[in-house]
Parts: C-alpha cells; structure tokens; sequence
C-alpha cells in the first residue's frame, strides 16, 4: 500500500477518538458509567496505537493536508477532560459547590496546560501532569474515596499540571521504557475488567488499578530524583 494512504489512515484512525468520545457521552447523559468508561478505555488504545502509527508513516510528509498533533489535541480535550469532568460531577463524587469548583478547575487548567508548547520534555515525556482525568476519574469511580480524598486529588493533579514535575509518557519515554509500557497495559487491563463488571472488578484487578496508576503517576519523578544510566532503559 502507498505511503501516502498509509499516512491519511492513520489520520482517520486518529479521527475515530470524536466518535468514541460521543458514544462516551451519551453513555454518561444516561448515567450509564461502565459503558461511558469503557468507551473511554477504548478511546485511550486509539491514542496509544495512532502516534507510533503517525511516526512509522510520517503523516506529517506523507498527508500534510490534515493536522494529525491537532486532530490529537481535539479529541484528547474530549475525551481526557471534558467527559471524566462531566461524569465526576453528575455521579456526585463532591457535594454541592466543591464538584461545580472542581470540574471547572479541571476544564480551565485543562485548556491552558494542551495550549502548553512546553508540555513535552527532551526526552518525550510529560511535563507536569498530562491532564489525563480520564484515568484518574476511572480509578476514582473504582475506590469510592471520601469526598475529601477526591477534592485533595482533583487539586492536588490541577497544581501539578503546572509544575516542574515528570510524567512517563508509557510509549515514548526511553527510560524504563518497558516497564512504563508494561505498567500502562496492566492498568488498562484492569481499567477495562473494572469497567466490564460495573467496578465490582475483584480484589486483584482492583490493587492492579491502584497500584499501575501510583507507578505511572509517580515514575517519572522518580526519574527526576534518581540520575539516569545506560543501564535503565529496559526497551
């Protein structure tokens, strides 16, 4: 197959991320959160599988026509931010005035940090927090923290978006590399069983999503605090 038609399938691969995200929607105006969250499970695959596609086809010569790091951006703000944002707040996972705050918190800082030319590091990793509430609501439908726990979460992830801390990209970071990757399967296995059986995922899948979700949080400021050698990349 040409290259060039290569290249536009993967943009409209890319593309698929609107629909996903409106079949996502729809399930949250309904309430029906496991259906909305394996949307979004769905959608995360998409987004993990396009940029590697992207970069072995080089969209970028190949189909300059179409935007593929915008098309990204669009359906990532969806899919990301807007929905989980929608979804925290309609679920009542914060009472009264504490869940408006937040989901708008979430949606502002959320717009300014994509708008960020500095969002990547050198080494293709995140810096600051990626903005990935879609993870993060998910894991929180799952735990069922207290309403304290979720508002110092919801902040806590809001500051970091703007702060001098790494997060591993899972396909892109060299560091650890496969151990990111490995990490970032495991956590979307579980969030895919967790969302399957309406969070009533069992005691492994559960600690599976909690603990994948605390290395992919913390694993790059680890980065940061530990000196790289040439023996950590385990790609």
């Amino acid at each position: 197959m040409d290259m060039r038609i290569k290249a536009l399938m993967v943009h409209l691969l890319t593309a698929t991320g609107s629909v996903l995200s409106m079949l996502a929607m729809l399930a949250a105006v309904e309430g029906k959160w496991s259906m909305m969250f394996l949307w979004l499970v769905v959608a995360l695959i998409v987004d993990g599988i396009d940029g590697p596609l992207a970069r072995r086809y080089d969209t970028v010569s190949n189909w300059p026509t179409y935007d593929g790091v915008l098309m990204d951006l669009i359906v990532d703000y969806l899919t990301y931010v807007f929905i989980p944002a929608y979804a925290l707040y309609t679920k009542g996972m914060l009472p009264g005035w504490t869940g408006l705050a937040a989901i708008m918190v979430i949606i502002y800082g959320s717009v300014i940090y994509f708008s960020d030319t500095r969002m990547k590091t050198k080494d293709k990793s995140f810096a600051g927090f990626p903005a990935c509430w879609n993870m993060v609501i998910l894991v929180l439908f799952a735990v069922e923290p207290p309403h304290i726990v979720v508002l110092v979460t919801v902040i806590a992830l809001t500051v970091a978006m703007f702060l001098n801390l790494k997060f591993v990209h899972p396909t892109r970071t060299p560091r650890w590399h496969g151990l990111n990757l490995g990490m970032a399967i495991v956590w979307l296995a579980c969030a895919a069983n967790a969302a399957w059986l309406d969070f009533n995922e069992g005691l492994i899948a559960h600690w599976g999503l909690i603990l994948s979700s605390l290395y992919l949080t913390f694993a790059g400021m680890a980065q940061q605090i530990f000196p790289s050698n040439p023996s950590d990349s385990l790609s």
